[in-house]
Formats: structure tokens, C-alpha cells, sequence
């Protein structure tokens, strides 16, 4: 999937035309798609792009008429191998999609059925399209397995999806959507959650499939630097609307609108910026202080400390004798006051289970954490609630982190609530200020999750962890979801926010572009282990350690860091 400069030749696999879409929203239309024309031809990779809300997702699931509900297709045609898409019954898409059309959804968590084996998934299209019988497609569920990258096809394809980790779940979508060799593949957002590393290899898994079939690939992304480095040609949606589309390079070099222009400009891989900092310069000697050693001398004084840290969990037993994973080996950090602490690696490398045990969510196997001076391990009872109130986590998952019963409001509220704080009145008025400093309408207090994007979601996460004013804030890939411009636009929140209140933040991130923007120090992790600590500037721009370059390597875009 690397972007070529061949232009396409012959008659076109997919062409869109004229295609409007529009959802029943409280008894009236909401138009959403507005005149979207476009084509796909066989063997190319097309991207489009733009912010939550644009219409890319929803005119990827017009293609294949998975629309929910409450949406309808006013009008247009979706012509695939010269046939009008449109015109199909129900029990003809079944015919269509997974053998000709093969979709690679966004999240895998929630795509993957919990109570069916990975390898009964993967297999499924073989079957229901009676392409192999059921014993040759479980054979061929593990061939697929492996062409994904799945170590071990064999035993895993008996495992259920929770016994995988997130990139493991992308790669079983991406062999059960490239089961039946389709001609097209709709991949949306196949990767925004992933580490770079993983990114990488999941997005070279998709190109050496497809490569190998002349497969056709239709990519929607929020991330401009995978575009860059993947497509053939780009399609820049905004409301609805293709505002400019054409070859890669000329839309990414020499934009023609701008709006364009401005997602270029926001796009941290494409054109990194420096966000302003309130920590004062690192020392020499700070800035190279062992991971061991862990503290860094500095003008502002620690906010939290943490000294060898460990975590073992137990495993289920094997062959009679206990089992164990040790998450976190002898990890040994400090985050500032009004600092902005980075924690990068690769999935399963002890990212979130150190935020775990910062936060007092897991009990650690060994060592201590110091939260402003308290030993979190000792704290009981009303001192451990007051705690708690001052530091906050923001999670990955914008579609988990929501409770789907509650409103916009009642989910920003819910902190306020729980420490009965300011009257219902004034409750209502900071969920107002809160929703104003997302960049979210006020209208949007009485939605509920169901009724907002991803990215949305997240901004209503974020609001949430902010209502208390804490000291600390976690945010666990709290941007990944977040098209480029949501993102520049939460990034400066989080600056400015640091700058007013002296925020400290422990910014957990596969995303090394965004990490270079915001962080005043990183620290790389990998296999439980701290391996480099120290300046952004000084780790990303000239790493010690051969991990943190394989790291930096793999960001999308092939931009160089600018630190």
C-alpha cells in the first residue's frame, strides 16, 4: 500500500455518482452526504480524508448499503464493475458483500463476535458464500491468519478475540475481509488506534495481500500522513462535500482549497509545530538522567513520583504450575508540576498499566508511588477520595468511555455529582464551559453517545476529566480517534490549560508527531522496562536507544521531526 504515481488505465472498478445521503434526526432530514462523486479503479488505493462529520464514513457504508436506520439515500448511483449497487434486493447484497466487497471496520473490539473463535470468524465468508466447505475454510482461516501476521495461526485461530491484543483483533479483521478475495476493499480507519509500529505492519499486511490480487482499496482516514505514505489519490470530504480531490502528491504539495490547506497544516507528521510550553528549560544534566534513576532535577517540584515500579499478574494455570506475566519491571519516573510527561512504545509494552498504578487503579507487586508527597499504597477512606479528585484519566476507547444511558451533560456532570460540587445551577453552567472549550455546541448537552462521532466522543471524555480542575490528567491515546484538526484544536486546549491552571499531564500516545508537540520529556517503554528518558527534544531528535529509532522510523508521513 505505498502511494504510486501510475495513473489509472481502463474502465473503473467503483464510480460514485452524484450520491446524496441524509439522517431522520428528530423527525427531520439532516443532510450528510451532498453530491459525492468519485472512482475507484482496480489495483489503486484512494483515500479520503476530512474531519468527524464530513460524510467519508458514511458514503463508505452507502457503498455497501450498511447504513443504520435512521439514514437514506436520496439519490445517486454506485456503479461497481458496471452494475448500479443501488438497484440490488437485500438478499442480493449478501451475494456482494464479503466475496466481491470485503470491509475492514473501524473498531475491532466491537466487530469481533466475544463468544465465537477467531478462526470461525475469519472462515465465516468462505462458508456462508460456499466458496470452501467448513473444514477447508478453518484450513484456510489459519493460511489467512498467517498472511496477516499472526504467529502460532494454529493454536490462535481456536482462541476468542478477548485473548488478543488490539492489533491482533485489526489483523483478524483484515483476513476475514480479504477472505474471499474481493475485488474492493473498504478499509475504515483500520488503523487509528494502533501503535506506529503495528500501524506499519498492519497497513504492509494490507498492501502485500492486496498487491498479490490486484485489489482495489478505498481508505478512510483521519491521519494525512498515512494517506501520504499509502494512497494513489486523495479525497478531501468537508460537510458533506468533496471540496478537492486528485494524485497524492499534488493535493498534499499544492492544495487548491483551503480547507485543505488548513487539515495540511494540522497534520502533526506534515507540518509538526511546537506548542507552548510553562516548564522551565531541562538541564543538561537532567535531560540525561537514567531511567533507573528516574528523577530529574528540574525548577518545578514533582508531582508524582514513582520508585521500581513492578506489576506480576497471574496467568491461568498450565501443566499443574502457576503462571506469570510481569507487565511492569523496575520503572522509576517522575511527572512535575505543569509538566507534560510522555509515555511511548508498542502494545503490551506497559503504557497503560504504569498510568494503572500512577492512578492507584492496580496495586503494585513492588515499589512505591508518591502522589505530591502521599504514599498512594498507605492512603484509606476519605484521604484516598480527596486524592482522587485531583488527578483524572481520559481512556482511548471514545466509544467505551461513555456510559450510553447518560446525555452529554449527565456524562460531564458525573464527577461534579459524585463530590457534590457547586449547586445544580452551577453544575449546568460549567458543563456549558466545559462543552465550550472542546469546541462542542451547546446543543449538544442533551445528545447521547449513540448520537455522536468518534471524535466527538472523545471531546466529551476529555470534559469530564476536566470538571474537577485536577492536578493530574491521564490521557491513554486520548487523541488517536481525533481527525487532525479536533486534534490541533484539543492539543491547544491542553496547552492552554497547563498554561492557566499548571496542569501536569501523563501523555500515553503511539503517535511520536503528536508526543513531539506536547511533551516536555518522553519516556520510551518496551517490554515492561523503561529504556530512555529524558527531553523531547533530545530523545526524539537524537535517540540513544535503537528501539525509540525503530519508533521514530515508522511514523506516518516520512516527516522528519522538526524538534
Amino acid at each position: 500500500m505505498t502511494a504510486s504515481t501510475a495513473a489509472p488505465a481502463g474502465a473503473p472498478l467503483l464510480t460514485v455518482e452524484e450520491l446524496k445521503v441524509s439522517y431522520l434526526v428528530d423527525g427531520e432530514p439532516q443532510p450528510a452526504v451532498q453530491g459525492v462523486s468519485f472512482q475507484v479503479y482496480a489495483g489503486e488505493v484512494v483515500a479520503i480524508v476530512g474531519e468527524s462529520g464530513s460524510g467519508k464514513t458514511t458514503t463508505a457504508h452507502s457503498i455497501i448499503n450498511l447504513l443504520p436506520g435512521n439514514a437514506r439515500r436520496d439519490s445517486g448511483k454506485v456503479l461497481f464493475g458496471g452494475a448500479d449497487l443501488t438497484r440490488l434486493m437485500r438478499k442480493e447484497w449478501q451475494n456482494v458483500r464479503g466475496k466481491d466487497i470485503g470491509l475492514i471496520p473501524q473498531d475491532p473490539t466491537a466487530s469481533l463476535d466475544p463468544l465465537q473463535r477467531v478462526g470461525e470468524q475469519v472462515a465465516e465468508s468462505l462458508t456462508i458464500h460456499r466458496i470452501q466447505p467448513k473444514k477447508a475454510a478453518r484450513e484456510a482461516a489459519v493460511r489467512l491468519l498467517e498472511e496477516s501476521g499472526i504467529r502460532d495461526a494454529a493454536a490462535r485461530a481456536r482462541q476468542y478475540p478477548h485473548q488478543f491484543s488490539g492489533g491482533m483483533r485489526q489483523r483478524v479483521l483484515i483476513a476475514a475481509a480479504l477472505a474471499a478475495r474481493p475485488r474492493l476493499v473498504i478499509a475504515d480507519e483500520p488503523t487509528s488506534a494502533l501503535d506506529v509500529t503495528v500501524q506499519r505492519q498492519i497497513l504492509d499486511n494490507i498492501a502485500a495481500l492486496t498487491a498479490e490480487r490486484g485489489t482495489a482499496v478505498l481508505l478512510i482516514t483521519h491521519d494525512l500522513g498515512v494517506a501520504a505514505d499509502r494512497a494513489d489519490r486523495i479525497i478531501v470530504m468537508r460537510q458533506g462535500v468533496v471540496v478537492e480531490q486528485g494524485p497524492t502528491a499534488s493535493v498534499l504539495t499544492n492544495p487548491q482549497d483551503g480547507y485543505t490547506r488548513s487539515l495540511i497544516a494540522a497534520a502533526p507528521g506534515l507540518s509538526p509545530r511546537r506548542l507552548r510550553r510553562t516548564v522551565s528549560p531541562i538541564s543538561p544534566a537532567s535531560a540525561g538522567d537514567s531511567p533507573v534513576a528516574g528523577k530529574t532535577p528540574g525548577a518545578r517540584p514533582p508531582l508524582v513520583e514513582a520508585a521500581g515500579l513492578r506489576k506480576v499478574f497471574s496467568l491461568p494455570r498450565a501443566a499443574g504450575s502457576a503462571r506469570t506475566i510481569t507487565a511492569v519491571d523496575g520503572v522509576s519516573l517522575d511527572i512535575r508540576k505543569g509538566e507534560t510527561l510522555a509515555l511511548v512504545g508498542e502494545s503490551g509494552s506497559g503504557k497503560s498499566t504504569v498510568a494503572r498504578l500512577l492512578l492507584r487503579l492496580e496495586k503494585p507487586s513492588g515499589g512505591s508511588v508518591l502522589f505530591d508527597g502521599q504514599d498512594l499504597a498507605t492512603a484509606r477512606g476519605e484521604n484516598l477520595r480527596l486524592l482522587r479528585r485531583r488527578f483524572q484519566v481520559v481512556f482511548q476507547s471514545p466509544f467505551a468511555s461513555l456510559d450510553p444511558r447518560f446525555s452529554v451533560s449527565d456524562s460531564i456532570a458525573e464527577p461534579l455529582r459524585a463530590f457534590a460540587e457547586g449547586s445544580p445551577g452551577e453544575q449546568r453552567g460549567r458543563v456549558a464551559e466545559l462543552l465550550d472549550a472542546v469546541q462542542l455546541p451547546a446543543g449538544f448537552a442533551r445528545r447521547l453517545p449513540a448520537e455522536l462521532s468518534g471524535g466527538q466522543r472523545q471531546r466529551v471524555a476529555i470534559a469530564r476529566a476536566l470538571a474537577l480542575r485536577p492536578d493530574l490528567v491521564v490521557l491513554d491515546e486520548a487523541v488517536s480517534a481525533l481527525d487532525v484538526s479536533v486534534q490541533a484544536q484539543i492539543l491547544d486546549l491542553l496547552a492552554g490549560l497547563q498554561e492557566r491552571d499548571g496542569l501536569s499531564y501523563l501523555f500515553i500516545s503511539h503517535d511520536l508527531a503528536v508526543v513531539q508537540q506536547i511533551s516536555d520529556r518522553v519516556a520510551v517503554m518496551r517490554a515492561g522496562k523503561l529504556v530512555e528518558l529524558g527531553a523531547t527534544a533530545e530523545i526524539l531528535g537524537n535517540p540513544a536507544h535503537e528501539y525509540t529509532r525503530q519508533l521514530i522510523s515508522a511514523i506516518p508521513g516520512r516527516q522528519v521531526l522538526a524538534v
